[in-house]
């Protein structure tokens, strides 16, 4: 299935984690994690499913 939105939920701790491991897709703001304006999810959605699957607080949600 292929991804089709992925959000960041409130509570983002601003780790880093998700840019580290996926920095096609995610960024650090000020406040949040950002996912990147017209970030192609196909291309890395392995990565995208890593770095959602690792978030210490669980705040990625990836709409299939």
């Amino acid at each position: 299935m292929s991804v089709s939105k992925v959000t960041i939920e409130d509570g983002c701790t601003i780790c880093g984690l998700c840019e580290q491991i996926c920095p096609d897709i995610f960024s650090m703001g000020e406040t949040s994690a950002a996912v990147k304006e017209g970030a192609n999810y196909t291309e890395f959605e392995s990565t995208l499913r890593e770095a959602a699957g690792s978030c210490p607080v669980n705040v990625i949600e990836i709409i299939d």
